[in-house]
């Protein structure tokens, strides 16, 4: 079992419970949209209105927490699977974590406007 410093003390069932529900809302979110794009006129306005609704953009925004968390517990797996190094998989494991960070920061000023 790897017990390195970041797997931030979690459990497998705990790993697995994120990926559930991260990838259910990532789901919704995926079909609200396919839906909207199909059953509506899409163009700049009718766009511009659906993320200007406070509930669709904290929406967006537990999509894109979603986005992170789903991709850290997946990358953690992976690399504790294939690089056994700890240095190494350390390096990739946080050059995997600040990208995330930026991407959800970045998603964040985008959305609402900071």
């Amino acid at each position: 079992m790897v017990s390195s410093v970041t797997n931030l003390g979690r459990s497998g069932v705990f790993d697995w419970l994120i990926q559930r529900v991260t990838a259910y809302v990532l789901a919704l979110y995926t079909l609200f949209l396919l839906g909207f794009m199909v059953f509506s006129d899409v163009n700049y306005e009718t766009w511009n209105a659906l993320f200007s609704q406070t509930w669709f953009r904290i929406f967006t925004l537990l999509a894109l927490l979603s986005i992170g968390a789903h991709a850290w517990v997946g990358l953690w797996t992976v690399t504790t699977d294939y690089i056994k190094a700890m240095a190494p998989r350390f390096l990739v494991q946080a050059l995997c974590g600040l990208t995330m960070f930026v991407y959800v920061i970045w998603g964040i000023q985008i959305l609402w406007g900071l």
